[in-house]
C-alpha cells in the first residue's frame, strides 16, 4: 500500500521494512522540509543526523551513490543563452565533417581514424566552445582544455568551419610527412600552434591536468601569474577511467581544494572492445569513488525528453528501473529500436502505462543527457560556479550516436573507419545537411559561406570568449641566465683533502640559481620525499615547501637549522612517495611558458632507478608537449649505492632517455661538467627557448672534484659529449691507449691509467665522455648528411675528430649497460672495447659491485692490455699475468646471467 508524501511522491514500503508507518513519517517530515525550506536545509539535516548516528556508535557504511538520474532537476536548470537552432546546425556540420575526414582518409590511404568517439561527445564540446572555454587575452590567462584523444577529428572539423583549417588539411588527416597534415591525436610536437596537451596515452591526461590545476595555485601564490579565474577542463572516456593514473591523484585534487578543475567523463558505456561495465554501472561506480575522494559530482544522464515522464511518475518506478538496468543492457537498447525499448525497458505494467501514449518512434527519441545541450549547459554552468571542490561531470552518451544501425552502440564501432552508403544517407537526413544525393557517396566536406549567420555566430561566440581554441603559445618573454662564471667555485674543484658528490654539486648550483636576481623566483625544485637523501634539506628553511595553507603545526624538528618548513609562498614542491605526481608537477612547470606565458625552470630530482623507468610514458608526453626543464636521476649508476639492491641500482636510465628525441642526457663525473651543462641548458631553454629538456645523472659518492681542464674548446667539447681530460706525455713509447669514462666510473678509469703506466709501461690518454648519446646523435647526423650529399666533403663526427690522431685502442667504461656506449662504435676509428654493467644489481660495497660488474680499474687495465695484444702490440701472456696480478678469477660468473 502506498502513501502520498507532501512533495507529490508516493511512498511504497520496502518488503523488508519492519515499520512502514514510522518510515513514512520520517520521509514525510523530510519532504516537508524540502518543500517549504529547500534542498539545502534538507541536506544539512541529513548530514547532521548521520554525524549524530556516528556519535551514538553506528559504524555501518552509508551509500555514497545517488539515484541514476540527473543531479540538476528541471526547475534548477538555468536558461541556455544563444540560438539553439544555429548551434544545432553547427553541431550537425561538425559531426558530418568529422566523419567525412576519417572516411575519406580511409578511402585514400587506409591510415585509420575514429568516428564513434566524437559522435558521442559532439554536444559536450560544442557547448564548451560556444559558452565556457576562454582563450588567453591580455586580461585573462585562458582556460586549459584537455581534449580526449580519440575525438580529434571533431576538433579539426570545427576548426575547419571557422576557417582555421582548409579542406587540404582535412584531406591530409593522419598523413603528415608531406606537410599540411593533421596529427592522428592531440600532439603539440607535430602541431605546436594548435594542440596544448597530448592525451591519447590514456590516463596521463587526468593526472597531468590535476597537477596543472594545482600549479595554477602555485604561480598565483608566488605572484608570477594571475590564475584564480581560470579553469582546467579535462575530457575523458569512461573506459579510460580504468587506467590507474586516471584515478591516482583525485584525492590530492580534493585535498588541495582544486575548485578550478573539472573532469568531464563521456560515459558512452563502451571501451574499445565492448562495455565498460557490462554487468554493472560505471556512472554509479565513478560517482561513489569521486564522492568518497571529496569531489562534487554532477550527473547528466537523461535528456529533456525524459522530463515529462519523470513528472508523470509518482512512485519512483522509472528511477528504480533506471537503477536496476546494467550498462550492457543500456548499450543493447540503443542499438535496437523503440519497440525493443517498450518491451525490455518499460517491462512492467506500471512502466508500460507510463508510456502508453508514446509511439515507438517517440520512445526511440528519448535522449541521453550528454546529447542535450541544455542539460550539458546546466552542468557546465554549475561546474563553473566556483568553490573549493573539484567537479566531476558524468555525461551519459551513445557511442557512435547518429551512425545508424551499423555503428550506433555497437561493440565494433571504435574501430569503424568506413560507412556504408545507406548509413551516409541516414546521417545526411538525420541532420538535414545540404548534400545532393549524387554527392553523398563522395562524402564531401560542407561549410558555412562567408556572411552566413552560422559562421558569424561561431566567430562571435569565440570572440566573446577571447579567441580561438585549441591554441598554443610557443614562446614567452625570455629571461637572462647567469654566466658560467657564477659557478666559479665549482669550476675550480674541491680544496686539497676535501671531497664532494655530484649531488652536492647540484645542490650548490641550485643554491646559486635560487639567489639569482633575474631567475631565482622562477626556479621550481621538485622532490619525491627524498630531499634528505639528496642533501637538499637545507633548502627547506631557505625557500620553504609550498603549501597553500601554510604550516598549521609546529614541526617536530623546529629547533634545527633544517626544519621542515611549509609556506604559502614556498618554492619547493614536495610530492611525497609519488614519482608520477612529481613528474606531472614538473610538466606543469616545464610548460608554463605555453600555458601561462611565464617561463619557469623546474628541477625534478628523483631516485634514478625510479625515474625514467617508472615515469617513461610521462617523459614521452613531456617531450611531445615541448617541455623545458631539468630531470635529475639521483644516486645514479649500477654500483654507486652502498648496500642497496636489485631494484634500486640503475644501469639503464640513460638508455631510456636516449630514446626521447628532444631529451638531452648527460652522465657527468665532476662538478665542473655539471655546471657547464646546466648553465648551457639554461641558455638553450630559458634564453633561446629551445624545445628541449635535460636528463642528468648525479651520484651520492664523495670524491675529490678536480678543476676544469684548461683549453679553448673544453667547455664546447663537454657539451658535445667528449673532451680531453688529460694527455699522457709524448715520451716516444709505442704502447699507448685511449681511455674513456663517465659518471662515477670515470674515477676508476683515471686510476686505471696510473696502473697501466706504473705496472705495464703503457701511456694512457684520458677522455671524459659525459654524453655518449649526444656523441651518437652527432655521428648519425654526420652519416646522414654524407648519405644525402655524397659529393660534398664528409662531415667528421665529434668523437672521430678527437680520436683521429690518437694512438692505440679505445676502452670505455661506464656505470651503465654496454648498449649505451655501443652507440658510438661506428665513429671510433680505432679498436673499441666497451665495459658496462649489464645484469641485475645487488647489495654490496661499491668496490665489490664494480669488481662484480667488471668495470673497476683492474678490469679497465685488463681490457686495455687485451686490446693491445689483439693489435699485436704486446704478447697475450701479459694479459694472463695481469689477471693473476689483480686476483681475478677466470671462472668468475658472467654478471649478465648471475
Amino acid at each position: 500500500m502506498s502513501t502520498k508524501l507532501s512533495v507529490g511522491i508516493e511512498f511504497v514500503p520496502d518488503l523488508h521494512d519492519e515499520d512502514p508507518q514510522e518510515t513514512a513519517e520520517w520521509l514525510e517530515a523530510l519532504s516537508g522540509i524540502f518543500d517549504h525550506v529547500g534542498p539545502d536545509r534538507a541536506h544539512y539535516l541529513i548530514e547532521r543526523q548521520i554525524a549524530h548516528a556516528r556519535l551514538l556508535g553506528l559504524s555501518r557504511h552509508f551509500s555514497h551513490g545517488t539515484p541514476y538520474v540527473n543531479t540538476i532537476t528541471p526547475d534548477q536548470q538555468p536558461r541556455m543563452p544563444g540560438d539553439p537552432d544555429i548551434e544545432r546546425r553547427i553541431r550537425s556540420y561538425t559531426r558530418w565533417n568529422a566523419m567525412a575526414m576519417v572516411v575519406r582518409a580511409g578511402k585514400k590511404s587506409n591510415v585509420g581514424g575514429h568516428i564513434a568517439s566524437f559522435a558521442s561527445a559532439a554536444t559536450l564540446y560544442d557547448v564548451g566552445f560556444n559558452h565556457f572555454w576562454r582563450a588567453p587575452t591580455a586580461e585573462h590567462g585562458g582556460d586549459l582544455v584537455f581534449v580526449q584523444g580519440h575525438v580529434a577529428p571533431g576538433i579539426y572539423a570545427r576548426a575547419f568551419l571557422l576557417g582555421r583549417l582548409t579542406a587540404q588539411h582535412l584531406d591530409n588527416f593522419r598523413q603528415e610527412v608531406g606537410g599540411q597534415g593533421l596529427s592522428s591525436y592531440p600532439h603539440p610536437w607535430l602541431m605546436p600552434d594548435f594542440w596544448q596537451f597530448p592525451t591519447v596515452s590514456m590516463g596521463l591526461g587526468p593526472l597531468m591536468a590535476i597537477y596543472q590545476a594545482r600549479f595554477m595555485k602555485y604561480v598565483q601564490a608566488r605572484g608570477i601569474a594571475k590564475t584564480d579565474d581560470r579553469k582546467v577542463w579535462v575530457f575523458l572516456g569512461d573506459g579510460e577511467m580504468d587506467e590507474p593514473e586516471s584515478l591516482g591523484a583525485i584525492g590530492m585534487a580534493a585535498r588541495e581544494r582544486l575548485g578550478n578543475l573539472v573532469f568531464v567523463v563521456n560515459a558512452n558505456l563502451q571501451r574499445l572492445d565492448g562495455p565498460v561495465r557490462g554487468n554493472g554501472k560505471i556512472v554509479q561506480e565513478l560517482e561513489s569513488i569521486f564522492l568518497g575522494a571529496g569531489w562534487r559530482v554532477i550527473k547528466v544522464l537523461w535528456g529533456g525528453r525524459w522530463d515529462k515522464l519523470f513528472a508523470r511518475d509518482k512512485t519512483g518506478a522509472l528511477a528504480r528501473r533506471m537503477m536496476e538496468v546494467v550498462d550492457g543492457e543500456y548499450q543493447t537498447y540503443r542499438s535496437k529500436s523503440g519497440a525493443y525499448l517498450r518491451e525490455h525497458f518499460f517491462n512492467t505494467p506500471e512502466l508500460k502505462a507510463l508510456v502508453a501514449d508514446y509511439s515507438d518512434e517517440e520512445l526511440w527519441q528519448l535522449d541521453r543527457g550528454g546529447h542535450d545541450p541544455e542539460k550539458v549547459f546546466a552542468a557546465f554552468a554549475e561546474a563553473s560556479r566556483g568553490g573549493d571542490l573539484p567537479t566531476l561531470i558524468l555525461a551519459k552518451t551513445i557511442k557512435g550516436y547518429g551512425m545508424g544501425d551499423q555503428g550506433q552502440a555497437a561493440n565494433v564501432n571504435h574501430q569503424q573507419k568506413k560507412m556504408q552508403t545507406d548509413a551516409l544517407f541516414g546521417l545526411r537526413d538525420k541532420y538535414a545537411l545540404p548534400i545532393a544525393d549524387a554527392d553523398v557517396e563522395d562524402v564531401p566536406y560542407i561549410s558555412f559561406p562567408e556572411g552566413s549567420k552560422e559562421l558569424a555566430y561561431m566567430r562571435e561566440r569565440r570572440e566573446a570568449l577571447g579567441g580561438y581554441l585549441p591554441a598554443r603559445r610557443t614562446k614567452a618573454q625570455s629571461l637572462p641566465v647567469p654566466e658560467l662564471s657564477a659557478f666559479d667555485a665549482l669550476l675550480k674543484g674541491t680544496p686539497e683533502g676535501r671531497t664532494m658528490s655530484t649531488t652536492m654539486a647540484f645542490v650548490r648550483i641550485l643554491g646559486v640559481l635560487l639567489k639569482d636576481k633575474g631567475l631565482g623566483n622562477r626556479i621550481v625544485p621538485i622532490v619525491p620525499d627524498e630531499s634528505r637523501t639528496f642533501g637538499m634539506e637545507g633548502l627547506f628553511r631557505q625557500v620553504g615547501i609550498w603549501n597553500q595553507d601554510g604550516q598549521k603545526y609546529v614541526p617536530q624538528d623546529a629547533d634545527t637549522l633544517t626544519f621542515y618548513k611549509e609556506s604559502e609562498t614556498g618554492q619547493i614542491l614536495q610530492e611525497g612517495i609519488n614519482e608520477a605526481g612529481g613528474m606531472a608537477d614538473w610538466i606543469a612547470a616545464a610548460t608554463a611558458y605555453s600555458t601561462h606565458g611565464e617561463i619557469m625552470v623546474p628541477f625534478f630530482i628523483f631516485y634514478s632507478m625510479f625515474g625514467f623507468q617508472r615515469v617513461g610514458d610521462l617523459a614521452w608526453a613531456a617531450a611531445d608537449m615541448r617541455s623545458r626543464g631539468f630531470l635529475l636521476g639521483g644516486i645514479a649508476g649500477r654500483t654507486t649505492i652502498n648496500g642497496e639492491g636489485l631494484q634500486h641500482e640503475d644501469g639503464h636510465s640513460l638508455l631510456w632517455a636516449s630514446a626521447v628525441p628532444n631529451c638531452i642526457s648527460y652522465d657527468p663525473a665532476f662538478a665542473y661538467e655539471l655546471a657547464v651543462i646546466i648553465q648551457d641548458g639554461l641558455r638553450r631553454m630559458v634564453q633561446d627557448q629551445e624545445d628541449v629538456y635535460y636528463y642528468l645523472t648525479v651520484m651520492n659518492e664523495n670524491y675529490a672534484q678536480p678543476a676544469m681542464p684548461e683549453g679553448p674548446t673544453v667547455t664546447a667539447d663537454i657539451l658535445k659529449g667528449m673532451y680531453a681530460f688529460s694527455k699522457a706525455p709524448a715520451d716516444g713509447s709505442a704502447l699507448r691507449v685511449q681511455l674513456m669514462g663517465a659518471g662515477t666510473i670515470f674515477n676508476e678509469v683515471i686510476a686505471a691509467a696510473e696502473l697501466l703506466r706504473k705496472d705495464w709501461g703503457v701511456a694512457a690518454d684520458i677522455w671524459g665522455v659525459p654524453s655518449l648519446t649526444e656523441l651518437a646523435r652527432d655521428g648519425r647526423a654526420a652519416e646522414r648528411h654524407h648519405l644525402l650529399q655524397p659529393e660534398a666533403p664528409a662531415p667528421v663526427p665529434h668523437v672521430t675528430r678527437l680520436l683521429q690522431d690518437a694512438q692505440g685502442p679505445v676502452i670505455v667504461a661506464t656505470d651503465y649497460v654496454r648498449a649505451l656506449a655501443e652507440q658510438i662504435r661506428p665513429y671510433v676509428p680505432q679498436r673499441y672495447v666497451v665495459l658496462g654493467t649489464d645484469g641485475f644489481g645487488r647489495s654490496d660495497t661499491r668496490a665489490a659491485l664494480r669488481h662484480f660488474f667488471e668495470v673497476d680499474r683492474h678490469w679497465v687495465v685488463i681490457a686495455a692490455l687485451k686490446a693491445l695484444a689483439d693489435d699485436g702490440k704486446i704478447p697475450s701472456t701479459h694479459v694472463s699475468e695481469a689477471i693473476r696480478k689483480y686476483g681475478i678469477d677466470p671462472e668468475k660468473p658472467n654478471p649478465l646471467h648471475a
